[in-house]
């Protein structure tokens, strides 16, 4: 589908030099003087290289449509990703290196939203936040109450996490996927 450069946003996925490309960045800037022009930041889907460019806001961009599945996390190896489609109970492995530091919000029975171009995996989509157990983080301190200090954390995936003083090891985290930071202890 070809749409206008002004019209895209960040999460589209588009055609950039024959390859497809996320847009991870979306800029609209309009100069004091000449045309206002489309700053955009790029991942390639098939090699995780970034790219700049800019478009013109009239240009004519492919932009890709995808289908988005629900699917559920199974387990990992040592190079893929394994997820089920919950319709079709079809496996479909995903490469690590495409995951990437998703991988640190993914447990076993993790449900997903994963978006297809034909049958090709484009992206990953995470629940908004997940629940992990510490497994690892300094001793508590007997004075500690809810405060702004913090001190770090090893979440059960391998995620670092700041979390306040009186989190001790093994409690269960609600953890936000966006950025990766503490929200509150679950009960």
């Amino acid at each position: 589908m070809k749409l206008k450069a002004i019209q895209l946003r960040k999460g589209n996925m588009i055609i950039f030099n024959n390859e497809p490309y996320l847009i991870t960045e979306f800029m609209h800037i309009t100069p004091g003087k000449g045309q206002a022009i489309i700053q955009a930041k790029l991942k390639s889907v098939k090699t995780g290289t970034n790219a700049e460019t800019r478009f013109r806001p009239d240009e004519a961009v492919e932009k890709i449509d995808l289908e988005n599945r629900e699917m559920e996390f199974l387990y990992d190896d040592e190079e893929f990703f394994h997820f089920m489609d919950n319709q079709t109970f079809e496996q479909i492995p995903i490469s690590r290196n495409f995951i990437g530091d998703n991988a640190n919000f993914l447990l076993p029975n993790t449900r997903v939203q994963v978006s297809f171009h034909d049958t090709t995996p484009m992206g990953v989509e995470l629940p908004l936040t997940v629940e992990l157990r510490v497994t690892e983080t300094e001793p508590t301190m007997k004075t500690a109450t809810i405060t702004s200090s913090y001190k770090p954390a090893v979440m059960e995936t391998g995620l670092r996490v700041q979390v306040p003083q009186f989190i001790e090891e093994g409690e269960l985290l609600r953890i936000d996927t966006r950025d990766g930071k503490y929200l509150e202890r679950v009960k």
